[in-house]
């Protein structure tokens, strides 16, 4: 942990940026399951390389009341990000996926020409089209948020593996989607099988607000921070062996902070005052003890992505976060 604290000085002070390590609920920045998918490989194909970028989230909890308890009921917190484009990810994605491969590289791995690994048909088999990928995801019990993620360009298709992308799905288009997931996967064991050769997805999940889930709400309301970081839990490196599969999942969390996006407060006026009213109105009647249900506060931000700056930092975020994996792998070999 110490060599990575130091990377991130060594990064703050080369760019003028203030880089902050989180801690979260592990004293290691990675876990490892190391089920030996890498038994006796000399290289490896790096089928899948996605980022995924978050534009909402929600965000709600029960506040904690106080001397006027009836003012507790539920504050929400929506943010949105605006401003970034499909080439602001683009170039964010494949900066950070040239990075990779070239630390990969540094390891001495050898790794299947993406060309050659593309027209292999179990592996067209297993893509998902050419992508990008927007989907609704679970962050946290009470926290959800819709996130699009893109594959590199020197990628043709886009792939990903059961349990990739965190989804908030449910019902028949639940049951499709896994049905449809459950065939790529077995087009995925198909090549690692025939060809002895490992396959590797990467995919990382960039956070534009950085709200703690859970975080620390005061009696106000909540309180949003903006930077950008990998999201562990949901971040992680898979390699998938014949009838085995390791896992190095991201434990902590990589957040770089600078001039990277505008924070405004978007609630609206009239909301604000009917907000105040209803609270103020659960109030007296607590007083007098009629019992009445407390109304929450909903807050909305927006965030507005700055140009340049915002592919800088969110494509420093995915390479200090491929610095902790890749070390994770190392250990695999």
């Amino acid at each position: 942990m110490k060599k990575i604290s130091g990377f991130f000085l060594a990064v703050a002070f080369a760019l003028g940026l203030a880089v902050q390590p989180v801690q979260a609920k592990g004293d290691e920045p990675l876990s490892i399951k190391d089920r030996g998918a890498m038994d006796g490989a000399a290289q490896v194909a790096v089928a899948a390389f996605n980022v995924g970028f978050i534009f909402e989230s929600t965000d709600q909890t029960k506040k904690t009341g106080g001397m006027m308890g009836a003012f507790g009921g539920v504050t929400k917190a929506k943010s949105t990000l605006v401003g970034v484009t499909p080439e602001m990810m683009q170039a964010v994605v494949d900066a950070a996926y040239a990075d990779f491969m070239a630390k990969l590289a540094a390891q001495g791995v050898a790794v299947v020409p993406a060309a050659e690994l593309f027209a292999n048909e179990d592996i067209r088999k297993a893509a998902d089209g050419t992508g990008p990928i927007e989907t609704k995801i679970q962050l946290e019990k009470k926290s959800s948020g819709i996130a699009t993620f893109v594959k590199p360009t020197a990628l043709p298709l886009q792939l990903t593996l059961q349990g990739d992308l965190v989804e908030k799905t449910g019902g028949f288009a639940a049951i499709g989607k896994g049905f449809a997931a459950g065939g790529r996967q077995a087009a995925i064991a198909r090549y690692v099988s025939e060809t002895g050769i490992p396959l590797v997805s990467v995919v990382y999940l960039i956070d534009f607000s950085d709200q703690k889930r859970p975080g620390a709400f005061s009696f106000g309301g909540l309180k949003v921070n903006a930077n950008l970081s990998v999201v562990p839990e949901y971040s992680k490196l898979t390699v998938v062996g014949v009838n085995k599969q390791d896992e190095l999942v991201l434990e902590q969390q990589v957040s770089v902070d600078g001039d990277f996006i505008e924070q405004a407060d978007a609630t609206g006026g009239t909301e604000k005052t009917a907000q105040a009213a209803a609270n103020i109105g659960a109030g007296v009647a607590a007083a007098k003890g009629l019992g009445l249900p407390m109304i929450g506060k909903t807050r909305k931000f927006e965030f507005a992505a700055k140009p340049g700056n915002y592919e800088e930092g969110a494509a420093k975020a995915a390479m200090l976060a491929n610095d902790v994996v890749l070390a994770g792998f190392a250990s695999l070999r």
